[in-house]
């Protein structure tokens, strides 16, 4: 998935020229704590409603408030992973979109990186999912695949993340095409792999988008 199909064209940009009310209306609108702001197809960066009401004066027109954000943008090319990588460093829920020219074309929120990501196959297809911790340095993808595959099953996703208590270890999150997890857990843990996670899942049926997403957020240890 890349931003260009991920834009989310029901949000609309704001104009400097536009009040401060008026971006107050559309947030409860769409349902969004920030909203674009453009001057000229450019993006000058986002309003939020904490940004107005520190102002406390919803009459002014945006261009007299001190923006958030500006460079909370991606390509039209850009991949999903590094569309959250800004959404994160920027500590922003939306991400901007610009084309080649640099010229505004929409934006992204993290729902709509999340509620994508959540139709993947990776997600849909039922299975069981390990967490594993390790030092970096012995982190080898190559090598666990080959021991849940001599069980006759497969590593369908992999999501690597630092320790927050230990920067020199990780933690693999593993989703598995199988649901019975004990041989693979049994082989893994006498090559002294350590589990510290371990979820076992029926087949996904059509529960719902909100289901979906809390198997997302599980899935991805958030």
């Amino acid at each position: 998935m890349i931003a260009e199909e991920l834009i989310n064209h029901m949000i609309p940009p704001l104009k400097v020229a536009d009040s401060a009310h008026m971006a107050i209306v559309w947030m409860e609108e769409f349902r969004c704590n920030y909203l674009p702001v453009v001057n000229n197809g450019k993006l000058m960066g986002f309003i939020s409603e904490e940004i107005i009401l520190e102002s406390n004066d919803i009459d002014k027109t945006l261009d007299h408030f001190e923006l958030t954000g500006k460079d909370c943008t991606v390509s039209l090319g850009s991949h999903f992973y590094d569309i959250l990588k800004t959404a994160s460093q920027h500590k922003l829920y939306m991400v901007c979109v610009l084309d080649e020219e640099g010229n505004y074309a929409g934006v992204i929120t993290v729902q709509d990186i999340m509620a994508s990501f959540a139709q993947t196959a990776a997600v849909q297809m039922p299975g069981g999912i390990l967490v594993l911790s390790m030092d970096l340095i012995d982190y080898s993808l190559a090598e666990i695949c080959r021991y849940v595959e001599e069980n006759n099953a497969k590593v369908i996703s992999s999501i690597m993340v630092e320790d927050p208590m230990d920067k020199g270890k990780v933690k693999i999150t593993l989703k598995i095409n199988q649901v019975d997890l004990a041989r693979i857990v049994a082989t893994l843990e006498r090559f002294n792999y350590r589990i510290i996670g371990r979820y076992q899942e029926t087949a996904v049926t059509n529960t719902g988008e909100q289901e979906r997403l809390d198997l997302l957020m599980k899935y991805l240890d958030l």
